[in-house]
C-alpha cells in the first residue's frame, strides 16, 4: 500500500486555509460533508474529511470513509470490457445481441462501443423506472429493470448518429461482463482491477444487505437548517454501484501514469482516454467513461457521480499530473464546482485568467406560456393514458387554476403542465406530444424520447 505523504506547497498554511474555506459550510458536527484528496506528481499533497459520515452516531468523515461514488463507477466498468477484449473474449465492435439476445432487434446493430460512448440510442433505464412510478433509490430488482429495458419498442435515435447519456448502457455492459467472463462485475473487478492496485476498500455492492465498513451515509438538505436522512437501497451495478474512498481512488489515479492492469502498459491508458466516434467519423466528447475537456487553458479529464445523497467528482489535469477527488454525502455539495475551486488554488500560477463562473447545469431558464385557455381546449387532454413500455398509467385533469393540466401517476408527485402548442403539453422537463384526436401521445423526458401512451378507461389506473 502506498503511504500518504505529508508534502505540502511552501505556503502550505495559506493553501490549507483557502481549501478549508471552500468546504467550511459543511465542516461541523451537525452537517454531512465530504472527503477530499489533492494529488500532485504521485503524492497526496492534501487530504481531509469535512463534516460527518454518520450524524446519528456522531462519526466524522475521514480520508478512509467509504462513499457511494455514482457514475464515477463507469470508468471501472469500461476498463473491465477493455481487459476482456485484451483477453480475446470479445470485441468492442461486437453486436451486443450476441451476448444479450433477449434485447429487441431495433433494425440497426448496437455494438459494445456504442454502449461505452452513449451513442446507442437506448433510453435511460433509471428515468424509465421513475416514469413507471417507482423510486430509483429504493431496491430495484435486476430482472424487473431488465424486463423494462426489453419492453422498449424504440430507441432515441439510430445507433452511432447522436449522443444521449444513458445508464442503460452501463447496466447492459455489466451483464456482458458477467456472461463473457463467468464472473459477476463485483468479482471480476476485484480480481482484475482492485486487487492488483491494492484498492482494499473498494467494491461493487450488488447486495443492499451487505455490511460496508466505514460507510458514510447519504443525506439531503431539507431546508436551510434541516438535514434529512436519505436511506438508499439501490444495488444495481454497472451504471454505478461502486463504493470507495479517496485513499483507494488515489491508487486508481496513479495507475493512469504507471499502468499495472492488463498486458499493454500505457497503451491501455491511452485507449481509455480516447474519445469515441460517431458513424460519420466525428468525435464524441466522451471517452471510456471519462470526459475530456479544458479548464482555463489546461487539459482536463473528469467525471461526476450522483445518487441519493451522494455526490462525487474525479478531476484530473493529466499534463500536470494533478488531481482532485471529492466524495460527498450531502446532495447540495456541488462537487464539480468545488473541485475546480480547489484546483484554482493549487494551479493558480498555471491557469489562464478566469472568464466566467462555471455552472453545474447547461439548461437555460425558460419561461412557460401562462396564457388562459378555454375549458373546452383543456378538456381535449383530459383522461387516462397507459404506456405498455413503462407498464404505467398517467391521469391528466384540469388543474385547480383552470389554466393548466395536472398530470399524476401512482407514487409520484403531481406535475403541472402548460399548453405550449395546439397539441403539446410541457414544463421544463416533460413534453407530451398528442396526435390529432388526442387518443395517444409521445412523452419526452430527461433525454428519454418517444415513449408511447394510449388513452384508456379511468379504471385501468395503477393501484
Amino acid at each position: 500500500m502506498v503511504e500518504f505523504f505529508a508534502c505540502q506547497p511552501q505556503d502550505k498554511v495559506a493553501f490549507n486555509e483557502d481549501v478549508d474555506g471552500i468546504f467550511a459550510p459543511w465542516d461541523h458536527e451537525l452537517s454531512p460533508g465530504c472527503a477530499l484528496a489533492v494529488i500532485h506528481k504521485g503524492e497526496v499533497v492534501y487530504t481531509k474529511g469535512y463534516g460527518m459520515a454518520d450524524l446519528e452516531h456522531g462519526i466524522p468523515i475521514t480520508p478512509e470513509s467509504v462513499f457511494y461514488i455514482g457514475s464515477v463507477s463507469k470508468q471501472f466498468v469500461a476498463t473491465a470490457l477493455v481487459l476482456l477484449e485484451e483477453e480475446g473474449k470479445l470485441s468492442l465492435d461486437d453486436n451486443i445481441r450476441e451476448y444479450i439476445p433477449e434485447l429487441p432487434d431495433y433494425g440497426h446493430p448496437i455494438s459494445i462501443r456504442h454502449l461505452i460512448h452513449h451513442t446507442s440510442g437506448f433510453r435511460d433505464n433509471l428515468t424509465l423506472w421513475e416514469l413507471s412510478g417507482r423510486s430509483m433509490i429504493d431496491d430495484i430488482p435486476e430482472d424487473e429493470i431488465f424486463a423494462l429495458i426489453c419492453r422498449q419498442q424504440g430507441l432515441n435515435f439510430i445507433p452511432g448518429v447522436d449522443f444521449s447519456y444513458s445508464n442503460t448502457c452501463y447496466f447492459l455492459m455489466s451483464m456482458i461482463i458477467e456472461r463473457v467472463s463467468g464472473q459477476n462485475l463485483r468479482a471480476y473487478a476485484e480480481e482484475r482491477i482492485f486487487s492488483p492496485l491494492g484498492m482494499k476498500h473498494s467494491q461493487f455492492n450488488d447486495d443492499n444487505h451487505r455490511i460496508i465498513k466505514n460507510r458514510a451515509f447519504g443525506y439531503t438538505q431539507l431546508a436551510e437548517d434541516s438535514i434529512g436522512n436519505l436511506i438508499m437501497r439501490f444495488d444495481l451495478v454497472g451504471s454505478g454501484g461502486l463504493y470507495s474512498s479517496v485513499k483507494d481512488l488515489y491508487l486508481w489515479d496513479q495507475n493512469f501514469y504507471h499502468n499495472q492492469l492488463g498486458k499493454r502498459g500505457q497503451t491501455l491508458i491511452e485507449q481509455l482516454q480516447t474519445n469515441g466516434k460517431y458513424s460519420n467519423g466525428e468525435e464524441v466528447n466522451y471517452a471510456f467513461a471519462m470526459i475530456n475537456g479544458e479548464y482555463r487553458g489546461l487539459r482536463t479529464i473528469h467525471h461526476t457521480g450522483s445518487m441519493g445523497g451522494y455526490r462525487s467528482m474525479y478531476l484530473r489535469f493529466p499534463n500536470e499530473q494533478f488531481s482532485v477527488i471529492i466524495l460527498g454525502n450531502i446532495d447540495n455539495l456541488d462537487p464539480l464546482n468545488r473541485a475546480y475551486e480547489v484546483a484554482s488554488i493549487f494551479l493558480k500560477d498555471k491557469l489562464s485568467p478566469e472568464k466566467e463562473v462555471m455552472s453545474t447545469s447547461d439548461e437555460p431558464e425558460t419561461s412557460q406560456n401562462q396564457s388562459d385557455y378555454p375549458e373546452t381546449e383543456l378538456n381535449k387532454f383530459v383522461g387516462s393514458y397507459h404506456s405498455p413500455e413503462l407498464n404505467a398509467t398517467y391521469h391528466l385533469e384540469i388543474a385547480q387554476n383552470q389554466k393548466n393540466i395536472l398530470m399524476q401517476t401512482i407514487k409520484q408527485k403531481p406535475v403541472i403542465l402548460h399548453i405550449s402548442g395546439s397539441n403539446i403539453l410541457s414544463d421544463n422537463t416533460y413534453k407530451l406530444d398528442f396526435n390529432k384526436n388526442y387518443q395517444t401521445f409521445n412523452m419526452n423526458y430527461a433525454g428519454t424520447s418517444g415513449i408511447i401512451f394510449k388513452k384508456v378507461a379511468y379504471s385501468t389506473l395503477n393501484e
